[in-house]
């Protein structure tokens, strides 16, 4: 098998380094936790821990190498010693991504972001050999290692490009040089940081600095930012635009989908050219981000046909949507697992789901959600809005953590309240106690409202999984 990266390679991309032994590399991480055999390891400094500690634990543990900044006491290994481990991983992944032939696909949104780059991933790995960012590596340090691991003959890659602040994709897109780029919509997430949508949207069309000539952008046409990412397309160079979404002038148009609680049949039509398939993820969000990511599909010159049919074995992961059933008692609940991430986007999607998701015999709909974070002066308000959704949703007992959610709790009919509790921790054991059989429930909530506590809870009190 050949090396991902020989210490040649690694001194050529590194410069000015020094090396103090040769090595060959089958891998590129920066967490001492997960090192696998054969991993190029990068000691870089955070805010709260420095991974020069854990670069003798790393070399232990079957790394190749260790890139590091300075002397390691104890070091049983290859060292690469350079200035700064932060700006050589930046260099790495550059040298992955100028030696690489693939074609090359930048993700970013407000949401869905991960689903759709996933959903990629899928329909390109069943053409042809293709990486992509795993998890949501799409912050700065995620993008490099992803390009690091860039091996170098795929025939596709794959990456998504996140921001929380201004001026953070732009050089993270021109480190991936991407020929086609996916904006899929435009919300207020983060907006604390960025002030408002129209700034979310200037961020998010620097996602076209940088990228390959005769680029492709794929665009929202539903987004009333529409007009305004395709002029930052403009005058970045990138001439051919497609649109998606149910709008008319959509090249990539929704026709008509028929959602069910397990994912959708979906019709859609690109440049005239009509195709079905079958969604196995549920919501109209899913459906939306398919398209894009079959427009996406098609820029990059593979078959969209052939990727259409990959959609049905494609779902929702854990904290994204995941749907659970679980022993409970004399029958079963069903757990809708958002509880990786929230904004009002998201919210409202994954009630729309919950409101078509059906309950057991004797069983309610039940809602748990926690805090949206990044939100700023204008938290409460947010959260309030979310009361038509939450009524449309058909839940029966509600059930809200944190103080923003509180704004929610005042606007919810007495019948629905079940109960609201300052965090994650102390409303875990309330939801479980309150389920009984047939019940399904929903649980969403930003990563910093914990409510993964929460699903852990639902878990814990159930008899645990059963197959569909």
């Amino acid at each position: 098998m050949t090396a991902l990266w020989t210490s040649d390679e690694v001194a050529r991309a590194l410069a000015p380094s020094s090396i103090t032994a040769p090595f060959e590399a089958s891998g590129v991480t920066f967490d001492s936790r997960s090192v696998a055999k054969g991993d190029l390891f990068f000691a870089l400094s955070g805010e709260t821990t420095d991974g020069h500690a854990f670069v003798a634990d790393a070399l232990k543990r079957g790394a190749a190498a260790a890139v590091v900044s300075r002397d390691i006491a104890g070091a049983d290994g290859a060292l690469v010693r350079v200035p700064d481990t932060m700006k050589a991983l930046v260099d790495l992944g550059r040298a992955a991504r100028r030696r690489s032939k693939a074609r090359i696909a930048s993700v970013t949104g407000s949401v869905g972001k991960t689903s759709t780059k996933d959903a990629l991933r899928a329909m390109l790995s069943a053409q042809a050999p293709t990486a992509a960012s795993v998890a949501s590596y799409n912050n700065h340090v995620g993008v490099p290692v992803s390009l690091a691991r860039l091996p170098r003959d795929v025939r596709y890659g794959v990456f998504e490009i996140g921001m929380n602040h201004p001026g953070e994709i732009e050089p993270l897109a021109r480190q991936v040089g991407a020929h086609v780029g996916v904006v899929t919509n435009v919300g207020p997430v983060h907006i604390g940081h960025m002030g408002s949508e129209e700034a979310i949207a200037d961020e998010k069309g620097r996602l076209f600095a940088g990228m390959a000539e005769d680029a492709v952008a794929v665009l929202n046409r539903d987004c009333r930012h529409f007009d305004r990412l395709l002029g930052h397309a403009r005058r970045l160079g990138v001439m051919r635009v497609v649109g998606f979404g149910r709008n008319a002038a959509a090249e990539a148009r929704l026709v008509s989908c028929r959602m069910d609680d397990s994912g959708s049949d979906v019709v859609a039509s690109f440049q005239g050219r009509r195709i079905e398939y079958r969604l196995g993820a549920a919501g109209e969000h899913w459906v939306l981000n398919s398209v894009a990511a079959l427009a996406v599909v098609e820029a990059l010159g593979a078959d969209i046909v052939k990727a259409a049919e990959t959609l049905a074995g494609v779902k929702a992961l854990p904290g994204r949507g995941a749907r659970r059933l679980l022993k409970f008692g004399p029958g079963s609940i069903e757990l809708l697992d958002e509880s990786y991430n929230a904004n009002p986007v998201s919210m409202r999607a994954m009630l729309a789901v919950l409101a078509r998701t059906a309950p057991g015999p004797g069983g309610r709909r039940l809602l748990a959600m926690g805090d949206m974070r990044e939100l700023g002066e204008s938290a409460d308000n947010y959260h309030a809005g979310l009361a038509d959704a939450v009524a449309a949703s058909g839940s029966a007992e509600i059930f809200l953590c944190g103080p923003h959610m509180q704004a929610l709790w005042q606007r919810l009919a007495p019948a629905q309240r079940g109960v609201h509790r300052p965090d994650s921790s102390l409303l875990a054991n309330e939801v479980a106690t309150a389920l009984r059989a047939g019940d399904v429930i929903a649980v969403k909530g930003s990563l910093g409202s914990k409510m993964k506590i929460v699903v852990d809870a639902i878990v814990a009190a159930s008899g645990g999984e059963m197959g569909r």
